[in-house]
């Protein structure tokens, strides 16, 4: 036997060499079956993956996203009177506005390797799986801060395996296209903190009623904390809840030796201190800042007054707006206690130098009804029409307000039947100069300066001192029987006030985007539309009204002009007055239109209203005199 041969074996059926070798043999076949079916598979999911990823989003397009935003309201000195927003309330901030203890706390328990990663944190994902494989479902995230913003930004929130790779993609993708800075930035504008609450610092301002830049270590703890599950965790609903989630975040800083433990010490035991809900808040003056919506819809459209982050300055002065409710609410108490039945008041004033709107209010109670009469309420103006007119007449050239008139029985074709114009007490003067018929509010004398001067002329003027109501030339159109708002009568009257320099009345003063960007500018540009001398005679003329005709009850000790007015139906009663600086209307009245009774008049009941307004609005102004005619030429 050759030294290099092998003793022979038995061969049979039972050796452990032929069944290792059958088995070897069948073994290495199903290896290269499973293999080659797992390829198989593996390459079909990465086909179909890579089919499904040609669908995902160009992140690119977030190099000019602009997450919506909250707009906000302020009066004419930056008090802020109002914030308006969808669905959510938020204000974007750059990332060094945040305060270094909130961006710590945020990384330290949402994702404490976002600086070292690429977007994917593979150790994250492997626990994540593991815990999800084990219990058949999606049970834990594993997603780092860039997957949760593509998942806010991107994705739907359906737990599946296909939607969390599809984060990984996009995750990679953000972070080959953004830097760490501007990612951790997007994240802290964009993150759900609850109540309707998005980004950091409009959850700063709910929750601690302070900037996210002025945050404490407690405050960010507490709110890191709450990114979980915002609702669940929210200190305005479960405080303990919201403090046991505040400690693991401390505790987590802790650990990754991010502050020391006299630091996290101190935090645990500081005592928070709770701001307020600040979403889908009811402004403090709602008349105003619907008024101020509706102007700006106009312009730009609902959906940018609600997400585009707006910066309103309005004209509105809180001083004299508070002055004007209270003025209403004791107003409307007077009026019931004296035999008027009047449910309804507006006021509203305008600056005759700017003609912004100074202060409105639309009602008695806006929870009650939000119908702004200021604004939207179109009744007859009775005699506070009738300045209209003899401007008009001043205007011609043939009048002055010294001029006569007649005040005797007049008739006037008027369709089939005859038009006889009457005075309120049913009696006539004769003779009659211009200014003592305004002053004690004859109609007649109105009437036929109307058919001398033309009611087509009366029209005109009124369409270019802002009255853009209806208007029919009738022959009773001189008396009001024509429908005006409020705040038409004292935009008009304030174009008197400023010997006719006009422009159109607004809310707004200036609109500017978040960054600072003008986008409307309502600084005055007045233009002169009216004849000067003619109205500073009609300011001479109405001067006389207060001192001496029908609203003596209107003198507020310093040179005022007005005019009242009353409906023949005694439905609505008004005044109009103005100083040099404001110009204010007062109309009180039923919106079902019901009479108010018997004797009630503009100059009795509503003058006095109109002084109390306006005696505490002008009380810190300097006492101004109207120009007289003699400064200008004579038409």
């Amino acid at each position: 036997m050759s030294s290099n041969t092998f003793p022979s074996q038995p061969q049979n059926s039972d050796s452990p060499f032929q069944f290792l070798g059958a088995v070897t043999k069948v073994t290495g076949a199903t290896l290269l079956g499973i293999t080659m079916l797992t390829s198989s598979v593996i390459a079909g999911g990465l086909v179909g993956l890579a089919i499904s990823f040609r669908n995902l989003p160009d992140v690119r397009v977030l190099r000019n996203y602009t997450p919506s935003e909250t707009t906000h309201i302020y009066d004419i000195k930056g008090k802020p009177l109002a914030s308006l927003h969808g669905e959510a309330n938020r204000e974007v901030m750059p990332l060094n506005h945040f305060s270094p203890h909130l961006k710590r706390a945020v990384l330290a328990i949402e994702d404490s390797y976002f600086f070292t990663h690429k977007g994917v944190n593979p150790s994250s994902v492997g626990r994540a799986l593991k815990a999800n494989f084990s219990k058949g479902e999606t049970v834990e995230g594993g997603s780092t801060l860039t997957m949760q913003l593509v998942k806010n930004l991107f994705l739907s929130p359906q737990r599946a395996f296909s939607r969390k790779v599809a984060e990984a993609v996009l995750a990679l993708r953000i972070e080959q296209v953004f830097s760490k800075d501007q990612i951790f930035e997007m994240y802290l504008n964009q993150v759900y903190w609850g109540h309707n609450t998005y980004g950091a610092e409009t959850a700063a301002r709910s929750y601690f009623g302070k900037s996210a830049s002025e945050l404490n270590l407690a405050e960010s703890a507490m709110m890191a904390g709450l990114i979980q599950a915002p609702e669940a965790l929210s200190p305005f609903l479960d405080m303990k809840a919201a403090t046991r989630r505040q400690h693991i975040v401390l505790q987590r800083m802790k650990d990754l030796q991010w502050i020391t433990e006299a630091e996290e010490k101190e935090a645990r035991n500081y005592s928070i201190k709770l701001g307020k809900i600040t979403s889908f808040q009811r402004s403090e003056i709602p008349y105003v800042t619907e008024a101020i919506v509706q102007e700006l819809t106009k312009k730009f459209g609902r959906d940018m007054i609600l997400k585009g982050g707006l910066r309103i300055q309005a004209t509105i002065d809180t001083k004299l707006q508070r002055i004007a409710e209270e003025t209403v609410r004791r107003g409307i108490q007077n009026l019931n206690g004296s035999g008027v039945y009047a449910d309804q008041m507006a006021l509203v004033s305008v600056d005759p130098r700017t003609h912004y709107v100074k202060a409105m209010v639309g009602g008695v109670d806006y929870k009650k009804s939000q119908y702004n009469r200021a604004t939207q309420a179109l009744r007859q103006p009775g005699s506070s029409f009738k300045p209209f007119v003899y401007y008009a007449a001043f205007a011609s050239g043939k009048y002055a307000p010294d001029s006569t008139v007649m005040d005797t029985p007049v008739g006037y074709p008027d369709g089939y039947d005859m038009y006889y114009p009457q005075n309120y007490d049913r009696t006539f003067s004769g003779a009659i100069s211009i200014r003592r018929a305004l002053e004690v509010s004859r109609n007649i004398p109105a009437v036929r300066l109307g058919q001398e001067v033309g009611l087509n002329k009366v029209v005109e003027i009124c369409r270019s001192i802002g009255i853009k109501s209806p208007i029919d030339p009738v022959i009773s159109l001189p008396l009001g029987s024509v429908d005006i708002t409020p705040l038409e009568m004292a935009n008009a009257y304030a174009t008197f006030a400023s010997n006719g320099w006009y422009a159109d009345p607004t809310l707004i003063a200036q609109a500017t985007d978040s960054r600072g960007a003008i986008v409307l500018d309502n600084r005055p540009k007045p233009r002169l539309v009216l004849d000067s001398w003619s109205a500073a005679a009609v300011n001479d003329v109405l001067q006389g009204v207060i001192t001496r005709g029908t609203a003596t009850s209107a003198n507020i000790g310093r040179p005022a002009a007005g005019k009242t007015g009353t409906t023949s139906s005694e439905r609505d009663i008004w005044f109009v007055g103005y100083v040099p600086q404001l110009s204010t209307a007062v109309w009180v009245g039923n919106d079902d239109y019901s009479p108010l009774g018997y004797g009630a008049t503009g100059g009795t009941f509503v003058a006095p209203i109109w002084r109390d307004f306006m005696a505490q609005a002008v009380k810190d102004l300097p006492v101004e005199r109207f120009r007289p005619p003699s400064d200008f030429p004579r038409p």
